[in-house]
């Protein structure tokens, strides 16, 4: 029976100090979160000095990791402060830096040694000979560009032994590895300094300047884009065993944005879908409920990227969208009693009686009923739940626990 000696770390995005704990304990190894500085997310709900403090301990606790993305491209006066910044990331126990830009490189490696830095996408690397000029800066961990393909992984992890990261799900950027000027031309606001407006994703229409009068006709009242920059996302759920066998240490979620139901879900799949394959290479077969279940907090098409050839019009969000599943997270678990089946919900969305509703969890359990009570904190009766963190109690005849989640199909 073949075994695999090196089961690659899943590393999940964490824009806030919740989002973390609820990656982790949804099987992430490794997060990737942003201080307030040097990042490329500036809405992201980056994290405070005592967050990162905090995050830090209960990663520990779970024996996962910590990462700070700081990958922006500095300009002149850009880069002030940045030596006090890594070594307090490095007091703090941050486990290592992801960094593009070679400047920010070099002030991390001479102002705190000792602290990891990884090599973020925004560096594009697509080659062996740059992950090797890298690995002899003193870097530990290239983050791929999204544009390689699976082979010329295969061919990266003959010929250097440096750790490779590579994204395997999220959204997939219009420009070559994110670096962008769009933003910058279409709302003043910097893409490779933190502040992306994504123009790519905006609807826009097709004119000929040249025939004033028939500028509006070109659209034609179609409901349909006549034309769109938008790339459907990544999933590659289904290239479990490619990803493992070529070697790629680190199995990146895009998504620091995104909410904790999309966390909490994919982090979960993808946790159940490496390991059955790293346990039983040789028996192993693809589970179509893991790629049900990412569908449910899909917002767009899915599709495999770069990695088994150039992306064509099918991987363009031109026309009518496909009807996804939506599902609407609704609440999370605070308690449950045993003994009187009673579990205390935190509300997320609204709901209420008659409602049929799914509850999820960390090991992977998923649990369908209607819900036919409902009680406010004080054990009011209540037909609904419409106030936002309202906690409410209804019975559940599962043994729900802390963190499980709750949503239900749109």
């Amino acid at each position: 029976m073949r075994t695999i000696t090196q089961k690659p770390e899943v590393l999940a995005p964490a824009g806030t100090l919740e989002k973390l704990k609820i990656a982790i304990t949804y099987g992430a190894d490794a997060v990737y979160i942003g201080g307030n500085a040097y990042g490329l997310r500036n809405r992201a709900g980056n994290f405070t000095y005592d967050e990162m403090r905090e995050g830090v301990e209960f990663a520990n606790q779970h024996h996962a990791k910590v990462y700070v993305a700081a990958n922006m491209v500095t300009h002149e006066g850009d880069a002030e402060g940045a030596g006090d910044f890594f070594r307090t990331l490095r007091d703090i126990g941050i486990h290592a830096v992801i960094v593009s830009d070679p400047a920010l490189i070099e002030i991390c490696a001479m102002e705190a040694p000792g602290l990891p830095i990884h090599l973020s996408t925004q560096a594009s690397a697509t080659n062996y000979e740059t992950l090797n000029f890298w690995k002899d800066e003193g870097l530990e961990r290239v983050v791929l560009a999204r544009e390689v393909s699976m082979d010329e992984i295969k061919e990266m992890r003959q010929k250097t032994d440096v750790e490779i990261e590579a994204f395997i799900h999220g959204a997939m950027c219009i420009s070559y590895s994110g670096r962008c000027v769009l933003s910058n031309h279409m709302s003043n606001r910097d893409a490779n300094r933190g502040g992306c407006s994504q123009s790519c994703r905006w609807k826009y229409g097709l004119f000929d300047m040249d025939i004033p009068e028939e500028r509006n006709s070109l659209l034609g009242g179609d409901p349909e884009e006549a034309f769109s920059m938008s790339a459907v996302d990544m999933s590659m759920i289904r290239y479990i065993p490619d990803l493992v066998e070529n070697g790629i240490d680190s199995l990146k979620i895009e998504g620091r944005m995104k909410s904790i139901h999309y966390v909490s879900t994919v982090s979960s799949v993808y946790r159940q879908a490496i390991d059955a394959y790293c346990a039983d290479p040789d028996n192993y077969e693809f589970k179509q409920e893991w790629e049900d279940e990412l569908w449910k907090v899909a917002q767009r098409e899915l599709a495999s990227g770069f990695y088994y050839g150039m992306p064509t019009e099918n991987e363009q969000l031109f026309g009518k969208k496909r009807k996804i599943p939506a599902y609407t997270f609704i609440g999370q678990v605070l308690d449950y009693d045993a003994e009187t089946q009673m579990a205390t919900i935190q509300q997320r969305n609204n709901f209420g009686i008659g409602d049929e509703i799914e509850f999820y969890g960390p090991d992977y359990t998923h649990v369908n009923q209607t819900i036919d009570a409902l009680w406010d904190e004080d054990g009011n009766p209540i037909e609904r739940a419409p106030h936002a963190l309202m906690q409410v109690k209804m019975k559940v005849a599962y043994p729900v626990k802390p963190m499980d989640m709750m949503r239900k199909r749109k």
